[in-house]
């Protein structure tokens, strides 16, 4: 049982959560039965540590970002905070293979939690909007990054990512659209799942790994 809470009220499972997107909708009923239970993976325990993370593995392939977190990881034996990223020269955060600009984005983030400008301590207790707004105010983080952390550090069920590209090639895929939807088509579409739209994202994203996973998928 998922049992976060915002607001001091508990929250529906997940089982319970995808079982009613399943009575609302025949397509998404079949993906789930195809592909197995909603669920998402455990959180780390500091939501700085999380947001450094997702800055780090913007725009790479899994294979290069993990090997750059590792790195960057390793520079702060065990002590990843706010106060010591500050400590670190750009140089030597550059040194972990972090480009010039992510390397001012995880200092920005450093800064602003350091100061208070982006409060993470009870961040949980914050409406999802509010949340977006204020991890905004980064360099290097904007609504898709804040996005993924609310779904996969703070486990909300009602996040729609409608410019996640892997979500609308998903959704293309589970109704068989001839083309991708635009984001702001697909923000219409999220209406009927509300208050559980992470689920639906969720498996959109199964869907892709679906389609990849077909006999003679992506030969040519």
């Amino acid at each position: 049982m998922y049992r976060d809470t915002l607001g001091g009220m508990p929250r529906t499972s997940f089982r319970s959560a995808a079982a009613e997107i399943a009575e609302r909708d025949t397509v998404m009923a079949e993906l789930m039965a195809r592909t197995g239970p909603f669920r998402l993976p455990r959180p780390t325990t500091d939501h700085f540590a999380a947001l450094a993370e997702s800055i780090l593995y913007q725009q790479l392939a899994g294979a290069a970002a993990a090997a750059i977190h590792r790195r960057f990881v390793a520079l702060f034996d065990g002590s990843l905070t706010p106060k010591s990223v500050l400590s670190l020269s750009e140089k030597r955060l550059r040194s972990a293979g972090l480009s010039g600009s992510k390397a001012a984005s995880i200092r920005d983030l450093a800064a602003k939690v350091d100061d208070g400008t982006v409060p993470l301590e009870r961040i949980e207790r914050l409406p999802d909007e509010e949340i977006i707004t204020r991890l905004s105010v980064v360099r290097g983080i904007g609504r898709w990054t804040a996005e993924m952390f609310l779904i996969f550090q703070l486990r909300r069920l009602d996040v729609w990512p409608v410019d996640d590209y892997g979500m609308r090639q998903g959704w293309t895929l589970a109704y068989g659209l001839p083309e991708l939807p635009k984001p702001k088509e697909l923000h219409a579409e999220g209406d009927r799942f509300r208050p559980y739209r992470t689920v639906v994202a969720w498996y959109c994203w199964q869907a892709v790994h679906e389609s990849r996973a077909k006999p003679g998928a992506g030969r040519g």
